[in-house]
Parts: C-alpha cells; structure tokens; sequence
C-alpha cells in the first residue's frame, strides 16, 4: 500500500471521535487511527477506524509514552501524524506533552499558556472583558467561601466548575455538568456537594439567562496555524441531552448563520492568535438582545458533526492548512441541515418554539437531516442494532428529566 500523505489519530473514542473519524472518511476515503483506553459505543463494530488500546492512556504519566510507542508503525503509512483531541483532557495531556509529541505528530493546538487563560474560566472572563465579548453577571466562588454571601443577581443562578477538566475527574452522588438552583437552599447544596468531592478548585456562579434550549447557539471556528480564520458555522441549538449529567450536551441542531457575530468572533479569535478548533457556546438573552459566551473549547465540540452535515467538512479545513500549507478564503456557513444526536420524533415532540419545529418537519420532509453515528458507508447488522437499542433509551430520558425552562 503506497504511503499515505497524512493519517489521523483522533485521541479518545466517543461520538465527537467518531464524527472526526467520519469527517475524514467523507473526505479522504481514510480509516482513521484512534488511540483509546477502553470501547465506547460510538466507535464499536466500524469499519472506518482502527483502535489502538491502552491502558491508562489519560494518565499523564504514561499519556505521551503510549503515542511515541505508536511513531514507527504510523510513519510507515502517513508522511504526516495529525493529533485530534474529542475532549478537554485529551487536549490538556497532549498540549502539556507538545515537547515529546510534536517531532512525530502535528499538534493543531494553542498553546500552553493560551490553554490556562482559556480553560480556567476566571481568567477566560477577563479576556472577554478586554476584547467587550458579551457574557452573563458572574460571581468567582472558591472553596471556604461563604455560600450565603449576598449575590449581584437574584435566583436562578447557574453553579459551574471554573477548572472543568479537574471536575471531570470528581465523582460524587447527583453530579451534573452545572447546576441550575432556582433559590438559595439549593444554591447551598450544590455547592456542598461539589466540594464534598475531590474538586477543590474555584466555582462560575452565574445570573440564569432566562430561556429554554432553543435560546442556545454554538459557533465552530477552524483557525489555521499563523491563527487566521479560515471557517466559520453557526448553530441554532434545539435540545440538549436531560440526562443530569450530560446537561450542556446538544442533540439537536440546525444549520443558522449571523454575519454580525462571526464578524466579532473572527476578531477576537484573531487577535488572541488561537489555533485550531474553536467551539463556541453563546446564549440569546432576550432581556438586552445580546448573544453572551459561556465558554470557548479549545477542540470541536461532541456535536461538531453539524458542521460537516452543513456542507463544510471539519476535516478539510485541517488538512489544507496543516498538510497542505494552503491559505484559503475564509468560509462562513449559511446552510440550513438538521443534525440530530436522538431519534427524530423526539426532536419534533421536544423542541419548544413552534416556528422551530415547522422548520424541523420541513427539513425532514426535505430529506436535509443527518446523525453523526449512522453513516451509510459503516453499516453492519450489529452496529444499527446497538445504535437503534442505544437511542430507544432517549424516550424514557426525555419523559424523565426534559424541562423546559421559560
């Protein structure tokens, strides 16, 4: 077999993974490498990528031994070794390891220190107030503080941890990727509960942005490695998984675009220098009209698919740049596609807005829908069963735990 110019290893294998995985498969004919420390469903029974297992693979001790061990053999078939990360640890372990790693991989990463200023949200805050990036009132809280002091806005408040990758690690009873508390009972016990566990590190307490999940958007950037812009796809969030601890996990998305805000944020991306992915959780706040940033993702999003269900492959952009060393137009996406993470009915029953979902049956009817795991070209009978039995259960999950909130 004739020596490829480059091969993907995505790090880690769940949805996000796989959605790369098909990414560049859609684009390339290319079966990706995924380096992983256990089977996830996504990635199970497929044809287009193959797994290369380790135990440990995020403990930082043994993370970048185990990439280096895998050198020789993937340089035998790709010229060039392209690192994707599918979550926050990933990109940690691997930008923490960039000395060791990046003679044998490229790694389209920012840097270390632009990492810190990014995933540690008090300082990510500050950025924003500097380049007048909108965002909700916020209150730092950290460990020993009193949890009845005297708040700049009243209930409901959002409680998020500030380091989200140490709160990865924390396992604790009732844990939810952030807690929305309607009164200050609950306030105290959210918070009792997160530093009951090993997280010890500063809390986001935020003013609640009145609106259910149809007021969320995501915005995915590709920035090339002179940190220049090159694509740009926004997304109208329908729903986001109920399920307590993947709140924050969308599941459904259309294809929207905003002129106004890729212009700010191609900005700000600009002038801070980021490299690579960018994804982007923004909120509408009806009460002042403006689109406040939760946070920035230093990776493509777990429902990032929607953007090469758009039309604009997530690959491609990392190829040209950094295989190819080609420096095109910026791209901005204005296409309209449904991209669902849950079976479809469930997103006509769910979604709020009635002018959303008459959009939503259009699309439908109009064939312009896509799911990042069903993928026609990776079909077999025990990979459709598994996936089918798998979102079967979103119907009790949504019965369950879906709460509007208006």
């Amino acid at each position: 077999m004739p020596k490829m110019d480059f091969l993907p290893v995505i790090l880690g294998s769940d949805d996000n993974a796989y959605g790369m995985a098909r990414a560049f498969h859609e684009e390339y004919g290319i079966k990706s490498i995924v380096a992983t420390k256990g089977h996830l469903l996504s990635t199970m029974h497929s044809k287009i990528v193959e797994k290369k297992i380790f135990e440990n693979f995020d403990d930082p001790k043994t993370f970048a031994d185990s990439l280096l061990s895998l050198k020789d053999e993937l340089k035998q078939r790709g010229e060039k070794l392209l690192l994707i990360a599918s979550n926050e640890n990933y990109v940690e372990l691997a930008v923490r390891a960039r000395s060791v790693l990046e003679p044998h991989y490229i790694l389209p990463f920012v840097s270390e220190q632009m990492m810190d200023d990014i995933i540690f949200k008090e300082k990510f805050y500050s950025m924003c107030e500097e380049y007048d990036l909108d965002y909700p009132g916020t209150v730092i809280f950290k460990k020993g503080m009193d949890p009845y002091m005297e708040l700049p806005f009243d209930f409901p408040a959002v409680v998020k941890p500030s380091d989200s990758m140490r709160y990865f690690n924390a396992q604790f009873e009732g844990k939810k990727k952030a807690y929305v508390v309607d009164s200050r009972e609950e306030f105290v016990d959210a918070i009792t509960k997160i530093y009951g566990s090993t997280y010890d590190g500063t809390l986001i307490i935020q003013d609640y942005i009145p609106g259910d999940d149809t007021t969320m958007y995501v915005l995915n950037a590709y920035c090339d490695r002179n940190g220049k812009v090159r694509m740009m796809c926004l997304g109208h969030v329908l729903l986001e998984d109920p399920t307590p601890i993947l709140i924050g996990n969308y599941v459904a998305i259309v294809g929207d675009k905003n002129q106004e805000l890729y212009d700010q944020y191609k900005r700000f991306l600009e002038a801070i220098g980021f490299t690579g992915y960018a994804n982007i959780d923004l909120k509408y706040d009806r009460r002042d009209g403006k689109f406040k940033i939760f946070e920035l993702n230093i990776r493509q999003g777990r429902s990032s698919f929607f953007v090469t269900a758009n039309g604009y492959n997530m690959s491609r952009y990392l190829v040209e740049d950094r295989v190819y060393h080609r420096d095109n137009p910026v791209v901005y996406g204005d296409n309209e596609v449904l991209w669902h993470g849950i079976p479809l009915d469930i997103v006509v029953k769910y979604t709020t807005d009635p002018e959303l979902t008459e959009q939503v049956q259009s699309l439908i009817r109009e064939g312009k829908t896509a799911s990042t795991l069903y993928y026609e070209k990776d079909r077999s009978f025990i990979r459709r069963f598994k996936l089918h039995s798998y979102y079967k259960t979103y119907h009790q999950r949504f019965e369950e735990y879906f709460n509007p909130r208006g």
